[in-house]
């Protein structure tokens, strides 16, 4: 008799058991709303020197999110969560910078954190160029107005302390510093590749800049890239100054560690303006061999090391009509793996996929948008035993975020609203363009109340300044799932902790 009515219980045990922890399946409905999504999307340039500063401004800088931009000359609006901003430094060319320059940097990485912002950075010498006597085919004459070696060094060494205080809210940093516009081309001290000078840039010319990229990368957290100009200063850095075009781009093996070659990524700066783009695709040479066009060889590496990469940039000419209509701009950007890029310029290029009937697909896609389509897990699970839970969604957007960030399964309690925060292994950086499959065995802390609970998901900003604000928090692109003041994707579905 007693072993009929243990056997019984068991039987009543096991029934109730599976009834409670059956499997649930829960499905999602994409939304097309254009919203903003932390380092991502359109930007608009903000650009001041030192001998003429202009503050950012608050104000102008929260209404980001909330009301739609437009920059001069565009035709579209759209909702940011990026700024570019760019310092020129012309006061500084033989010294240092002063303390109250630095300070001033310093209030406008203030005013970013304040407005919910994140910044592209960059900083230069000079923004103008001037025509002359000389033999550069678009009449850019030296002298340029660049910093020699030893300057541009000391300045990176004062402007570490601040990198680092507030690499929270710096996106991804650029080069820059060397050549007009900080683009690493027309320049008085690191080899003049133009036909102004020697035509190429000469090994140690390359040796010299890549003391100034080891520098920056050296200057920010391990947790940061720099972009650079075109991909043979990559490929010039990472195997040095003979490197050929055909060098080997990032692998996912070595992606996202803090090996320098991880860190760099590009901004194409005439992106779709002609064959090359500017020469952008195009080989500057060495002391041992001449320049030369590269452009299919440079454009595969692009494409391939950009999938790991901080990736953006700025149109700058309308002429070059096959690839800047709808479907090549899209395809490229796609390819290419494109998180952001200028919505101030070149809007002669922009506004065409306004008129195009495509803008609304790209600021939607520039960057990562996660669309949630399905989630399984049980309907109930016991204190300090595994939940598991499959998630599947589809990236369609053109990249995956570029910088680290935690996913979190948000279990909130529906009676007292207790939030207990559940860590994922997965890496929301390599949820690249298409499916994504999300399959974990999570284990329910002992601290967790027994009682019925809300599931959300929780994309904070990897930095502990900012990961309580739901604006550096990203969002999926579905129905009904934000809340915009905790930052949490619901899952729209309950569970019993037991």
């Amino acid at each position: 008799m007693l072993r009929f009515a243990i056997l019984f219980v068991s039987i009543i045990y096991a029934f109730t058991n599976s009834v409670f922890s059956q499997v649930k399946h829960i499905i999602y409905k994409e939304s097309f709303e254009d919203f903003s999504n932390p380092e991502r999307g359109f930007y608009i340039p903000f650009t001041t020197g030192s001998s003429n500063f202009t503050p950012l401004n608050l104000d102008k800088l929260k209404a980001f999110h909330s009301v739609p931009q437009q920059a001069k000359s565009a035709s579209y609006s759209f909702y940011g969560s990026l700024i570019y901003r760019s310092y020129r430094l012309e006061t500084f060319k033989s010294g240092a910078i002063d303390t109250g320059f630095l300070g001033l940097i310093q209030n406008d990485f203030n005013v970013v954190r304040e407005a919910g912002l994140k910044v592209i950075l960059r900083f230069s010498y000079i923004d103008q160029s001037h025509s002359g006597n000389c033999t550069d085919e678009y009449k850019i004459c030296p002298p340029y107005g660049d910093a020699p070696k030893n300057i541009v060094l000391m300045h990176i060494a004062q402007l570490k302390p601040l990198l680092q205080k507030n690499a929270d809210v710096i996106a991804v940093l650029q080069m820059g510093f060397i050549g007009i516009w900080g683009e690493n081309y027309f320049t008085d001290y690191f080899g003049d590749a133009s036909t102004n000078h020697l035509g190429y840039v000469a090994d140690s010319s390359w040796r010299d800049r890549n003391e100034v990229l080891k520098a920056l990368l050296d200057a920010l957290p391990e947790d940061r890239m720099v972009q650079v100009r075109t991909p043979q200063i990559k490929q010039r850095f990472v195997y040095g100054p003979k490197a050929p075009v055909t060098s080997a781009a990032l692998t996912e093996n070595e992606s996202y560690t803090e090996n320098d070659k991880a860190r760099i990524g590009f901004h194409n700066d005439c992106f779709l303006s002609s064959v090359d783009d500017y020469g952008t695709f195009y080989n500057y040479g060495n002391s041992s061999s001449s320049r030369d066009t590269a452009n299919i060889r440079l454009q595969h590496y692009f494409t391939n090391d950009s999938r790991y990469t901080a990736i953006g940039g700025e149109t700058c000419d309308d002429a070059f009509s096959p690839q800047n209509n709808c479907g090549g701009a899209q395809q490229i950007m796609a390819a290419m793996h494109y998180s952001c890029l200028n919505a101030a310029y070149n809007n002669t290029v922009n506004n065409d996929w306004d008129s195009g009937g495509c803008i609304s697909e790209i600021k939607r896609n520039l960057g990562y948008r996660f669309v949630l389509l399905s989630t399984d897990l049980p309907s109930m699970v016991k204190i300090k035993s595994k939940l598991n839970i499959q998630i599947k969604l589809k990236n369609v957007g053109y990249a995956s975020p570029f910088n680290p960030r935690p996913v979190q399964l948000v279990l909130r309690n529906l009676k007292t609203k207790k939030i207990t925060c559940v860590p994922m292994q997965t890496d929301v950086r390599k949820w690249f363009s298409g499916d994504v499959l999300i399959n974990e065995n999570l284990t329910m802390s002992h601290n967790i109340d027994p009682g019925s609970y809300e599931l959300l998901l929780n994309l904070p900003d990897g930095y502990t300044s900012l990961a309580k604000r739901a604006v550096y928090s990203i969002r999926f692109a579905n129905e009904n799932l934000w809340e915009a003041e905790s930052g949490y994707n619901k899952l729209n579905c309950t569970i019993r902790v037991e």
